[in-house]
This record gives C-alpha cells, structure tokens and sequence, in this order.
C-alpha cells in the first residue's frame, strides 16, 4: 500500500473510503431519486412507443394515399372536366407533402430525443399553403380570410426560420464547446 493512503494507524483511510462508498450508495438508492429515474424512463418508453404508432399509421397513409393518387390519375385521362379533377389532384398532393412533413418529424425524434420545431413548423406552412390553395381554386376565400392566412404563413415563417437559426448556433455551440474539451485534456 503507498504511504500516500496511509493514515496514522493504517486503517483510517480505508475506513473512511469505505463509509464515503456506502453513504454515495445509499444516497443513489433513494426512494425519490430511483422513482424518478424509473418514471422518467417509462415517460420515455410511452412516448416512443406512443411516436412509433404514429409513425407507422403516418406511413400506412402515405402508401394508401399515393395509390389514390395514381387511382386518381386514371380519372384526369377521361379528360371530362379539367379542373375539378387537377383540384382534387393538387390536395391530394399537397396533403401528402404534410404527411411527409410529419412524419420526418417523428423520424427526427427518435435520432434525437425531441421534436425539432423546423419540421413542425414546415408541415404547418405547407397546410396553410394547401389552404390558401384550395380556397384560391375553389374562389371561395374571402379577402380578410386571405389576409388572415397571410400573416400566419408570415408569422409560420419567421417561426421556421428563427428555429432555424437557433439549431444551428446550438449545433455551433456544442461543437466549441466539444474542441475545447479536447483542448483541454
């Protein structure tokens, strides 16, 4: 044993090691502490399997609605009335594109434990664009309708870009801040 660890009678230290030991070990097993631990992990495996049912019927609406769209496609050849058909087509597209949009922001989260506002917020301004598209088509939206619509998609995009901007200073910040802890050693 080095003399280093030694105490006066050779057995303090080993002692003491020995109690800091037991009171760490009790102090992990705690009553609160363990129940959080164990709740936090439960929260997490409900939310991922909850994210993964989503996900998967996202997906089963995907393949369902692209085979409506190639169904649909069939009723453009018939050439009858153009633009009802091309109306249904654009939302049926346009509906998909929110599909997609959603479900990449499941996909996200299980890479990184949380939801990135930038997909969320994508998804909603394409259904704001799917709106004011349908509405524009249809001639049935109304001017304070369109204005309305208008400052969301503009308050949508700010919302995306700001989300944006924050990711990636986030991501530039923890890049410095892994260098330096190479630095460092």
């Amino acid at each position: 044993m080095p003399a280093a660890s030694v105490g006066r009678d050779g057995r303090r230290l080993r002692g003491a090691c020995r109690r800091l030991c037991y009171r760490d070990a009790a102090r992990d097993h705690t009553e609160g502490e363990g129940m959080n631990f164990n709740l936090a992990k439960l929260f997490n495996g409900v939310v991922s399997v909850v994210f993964s049912v989503m996900l998967l019927f996202l997906t089963v609406g995907l393949v369902i609605g692209t085979v409506q769209l190639v169904i649909d496609l069939w009723s453009l050849l018939r050439f009858e009335g153009v633009t009802g058909h091309y109306l249904t087509l654009v939302t049926d597209v346009l509906t998909l594109f929110i599909l997609i949009e959603l479900s990449r922001s499941l996909v996200d989260y299980f890479s990184a434990k949380r939801l990135r506002l930038t997909f969320v917020a994508d998804a909603a301004i394409v259904f704001v664009i799917r709106e004011v598209m349908i509405g524009l088509f249809k001639d049935k939206l109304q001017p304070a309708d369109l204005y309305a619509l208008s400052v969301l998609l503009l308050v949508l995009g700010a919302l995306r870009i700001g989300s944006a901007m924050l990711f990636q200073r986030d991501r530039v910040l923890a890049r410095a801040e892994a260098a330096n802890h190479r630095e460092a050693r």
